[in-house]
């Protein structure tokens, strides 16, 4: 019973140490699939598509069936004149009688169709195009959803390679420091040397524990952006190296018109376009046509089921509608929707113009960033080769402990620097994958 309970608390132990591995590629799959604003975004889709269909239902036959039941607990008084009964009645002289049954039924099949109504053609075409308008804000949010998952993996890997690095830096210095504790037995080496390698030792370790909240934080911005459970162990497999190498900026998409905001105020255009079309088809003329059918019923007594004469009653027709004026309410309502339309195409140029300006500065924002991370590549390595020749000269007694700690200190700056140019470097071609519309994997 004992090795049962073991193997159990084993196995629960495993799988709460259990975790998932995502490459980026995996990472935006899961967030395509997991994250609730992107969920949203499909549910606006889906509504979009059932108001067409509502409004579609409106050109379509409309077929009713009511049924009455009364029962005249006082039967309506009439009077008339008393010489409609008796001829030989004074001039003058009315009588009144009760008219009607106590009970009354009837039951109608009414039918109705829509014609010709110009305004509901255009409506209908609206509806149809507002789905595509629906579609691209949705492809919209998924791009800002999977821009912040892009953002997060990379500050995750980068904040990962800083939490190594600094990691290996409290491991060579706690070395030197255990090695060079024979050198101050000896006397070989000053007590003021030791407490600065001491000093280094301390500002290493506070380096990792600054870099162990930076991962750990960034791994909780990570899986929030996916949409991960936040209580789930997450593991990246691709490294920063490789992000640069699998950066989105392909040049798939070159010019400014393929961005996403550009494309929904495109489809605004075209939306208010059939809006003002909308205001002038209402002053066209309308037609419905309708077919009704009654039966009726009249009782002294409740007995409609049995098998008594209904009174049947067919009737249809044709309704014609022509606008003639409105006191100017529908010219005025033309204008507004010309002067939106005006507004919508003002927008579209701007955003145009706004979009050529964003990618030519992200392009210059590249082009520094990358000869920038370049430079601080070859400036990290000239500082970790400096650091290890010191630390080589203090291990053989040639060196000095203060030295090493100054060349410390430089590679750590040297390490700050690259950490920050990778970022820059980075958000760099983020945005310009943004601006032209490379983003979603659903380009590649």
């Amino acid at each position: 019973m004992n090795k049962l309970i073991a193997i159990v608390i084993i196995a629960l132990a495993g799988n709460s140490w259990a975790q998932e591995s995502f490459s980026l590629a995996d990472a935006k799959a899961y967030a395509l699939e997991n994250n609730l604003t992107i969920r949203n975004a499909m549910n606006d889709v889906e509504n979009t598509r059932q108001r067409y269909i509502e409004i579609r239902g409106m050109g379509l036959p409309q077929i009713d069936i009511t049924g009455s039941f009364n029962n005249f607990i006082n039967l309506p008084i009439q009077i008339v004149d008393a010489s409609f009964i008796n001829p030989n009645a004074a001039e003058g002289e009315t009588i009144s009688f009760r008219a009607g049954q106590e009970f009354s039924a009837s039951g109608t099949l009414q039918a109705s169709q829509l014609v010709f109504n110009g305004s509901y053609l255009v409506g209908l075409k609206a509806a149809d195009y507002l789905q595509k308008f629906q579609a691209t804000a949705s492809d919209i949010s998924k791009e800002d959803v999977i821009f912040n998952v892009i953002q997060a993996y990379q500050l995750a890997s980068v904040a990962k390679e800083n939490l190594v690095f600094t990691d290996s830096m409290v491991i060579i210095t706690q070395e030197l420091i255990d090695k060079q504790a024979n050198y101050l037995e000896l006397g070989l080496m000053k007590q003021e040397e030791m407490d600065q390698l001491n000093y280094s030792l301390l500002m290493s370790k506070d380096a990792h524990m600054s870099a162990q909240l930076q991962y750990e934080n960034s791994i909780s911005l990570l899986k929030f952006s996916m949409g991960y459970p936040i209580n789930n162990n997450l593991e990246m497999t691709d490294r920063a190296a490789q992000l640069l190498g699998k950066s989105s900026l392909s040049s798939r998409n070159e010019s400014v018109t393929q961005n996403l905001t550009y494309s929904l105020l495109e489809k605004q255009v075209v939306l208010s376009e059939l809006d003002v079309k909308n205001y002038r088809y209402v002053n066209l003329p309308s037609l419905n046509a309708f077919f009704q059918h009654t039966y009726n019923a009249y009782r002294n007594e409740f007995n409609f089921f049995a098998n008594e004469q209904w009174f049947p009653q067919t009737v249809w027709g044709l309704q014609l509608n022509v606008p003639i004026f409105s006191g100017l309410t529908r010219k005025a309502k033309t204008s507004q929707a010309r002067i939106r339309l005006m507004k919508s195409e003002n927008d579209l140029t701007m955003m145009e113009e706004t979009l050529k300006f964003q990618a030519q500065q992200a392009t210059n924002n590249l082009i520094g960033a990358t000869s920038k991370h370049k430079l601080q590549e070859e400036n990290i390595a000239l500082a970790l080769s400096i650091y290890e020749k010191a630390i080589t000269k203090e291990k053989i007694g040639n060196g000095n402990s203060i030295i090493v700690s100054q060349k410390y200190n430089q590679l750590i700056m040297a390490q700050a620097q690259y950490t920050g140019s990778l970022i820059e470097l980075f958000n760099a071609q983020l945005a310009l994958d943004k601006i032209y519309n490379n983003i979603l994997p659903t380009n590649k």
